[in-house]
């Protein structure tokens, strides 16, 4: 009798919420109509250019890719023999060496600001300040503080692939130190309380709780990173990304290049091959970016948790 009674009352008021908050004047409706509308262009549209632009690539640059352009370095007497080899792997290298170090480092700063810093004291609130304010900063200017305080300077580690590794690491470690305190923030408070009421110290919380819940949220900051690092052309050029390297680089030493500068290097050059071989270029760099990225969506999935 009682179940009953309190399905009655249920039942009475979902109605009465129903009737006050779920009757939309037509005016209502057709706002929420056209939200829409224009949301679904928006993305249509979106998916069209970059449709496009791959097809109008694959077209123009599908006749040049063959395993010549991977395995053969570059060349500026035969466009035919000339490849990227040398370019991808300083781009392999670039992006391994960001990852390296924006992964503790951009962790380790969201731990300090969500878990221990004290949002009262002044200097905690001028860090997130800055963090904020240097994701908006444009890459040319990462090139010139990497040329004047990586390159030369204080580190003066010289034109290597380190040198363009830590400034593109610090171009990008912003979005990875937001993204990473997205995802820390996300993690319910009920799984702290739990772990600390069950005596654990707050470290162990973090380590064993909060960073494994927070491990999706983590990745997907550090895709938009890695996608955002292996586009960049404009401070690699001022830190040593020479355009034509005819040896494989170290990272520290010796000359090096990148993708997207041997990119814009062939596209500049007056001959047609060139400019096919640089619209093919485009589409190895993104299956460089497609690779790199699944393996961190795969991780991503692997270790996501529904609360």
């Amino acid at each position: 009798m009682t179940a009953a009674r309190t399905q009655l009352a249920v039942s009475g008021a979902r109605a009465a919420t129903e009737r006050t908050f779920g009757t939309r004047s037509r005016a209502d409706k057709v706002g929420n109509t056209v939200f829409q509308a224009v949301l679904f262009l928006g993305l249509s549209l979106a998916l069209l250019t970059i449709v496009a632009l791959i097809t109008w690539a694959a077209v123009k640059g599908g006749q040049r890719l063959s395993l010549d352009i991977i395995t053969n370095g570059p060349s500026t007497v035969d466009p035919t023999q000339s490849g990227f080899r040398t370019a991808i792997l300083g781009t392999v290298y670039l992006i391994g060496g960001v990852i390296a170090l924006i992964v503790p480092l951009g962790v380790g700063s969201a731990i300090y600001l969500e878990e221990y810093a004290d949002g009262t004291k002044w200097w905690n609130r001028l860090i997130e300040l800055n963090i904020q304010n240097l994701a908006g900063v444009p890459s040319i200017v990462f090139g010139i503080l990497g040329l004047a305080f990586i390159v030369r300077g204080p580190l003066s580690l010289g034109f290597v692939v380190a040198a363009g590794s830590l400034t593109l690491a610090l171009l990008v470690l912003p979005t990875v130190i937001l993204a990473a305190r997205e995802a820390i923030r996300s993690v319910p408070p009920s799984i702290r309380d739990g772990s600390l009421a069950l005596g654990a110290t707050p470290w162990q919380t973090i380590r064993r709780q909060v960073l494994p819940a927070a491990i999706p949220g983590i990745l997907t900051g550090v895709i938009l990173a890695v996608a955002r690092a292996i586009g960049e052309a404009a401070p690699l050029l001022l830190v040593g990304a020479v355009t034509f390297v005819r040896f494989d680089p170290n990272f520290f030493s010796g000359g090096y290049s990148a993708l997207p500068v041997m990119i814009f290097n062939y596209w500049g050059r007056p001959q047609d091959e060139f400019r096919v071989l640089a619209i093919a270029g485009i589409l190895v760099m993104l299956g460089v970016l497609l690779l790199i990225n699944s393996t961190a969506v795969y991780l991503r999935n692997r270790y996501e948790q529904d609360w």
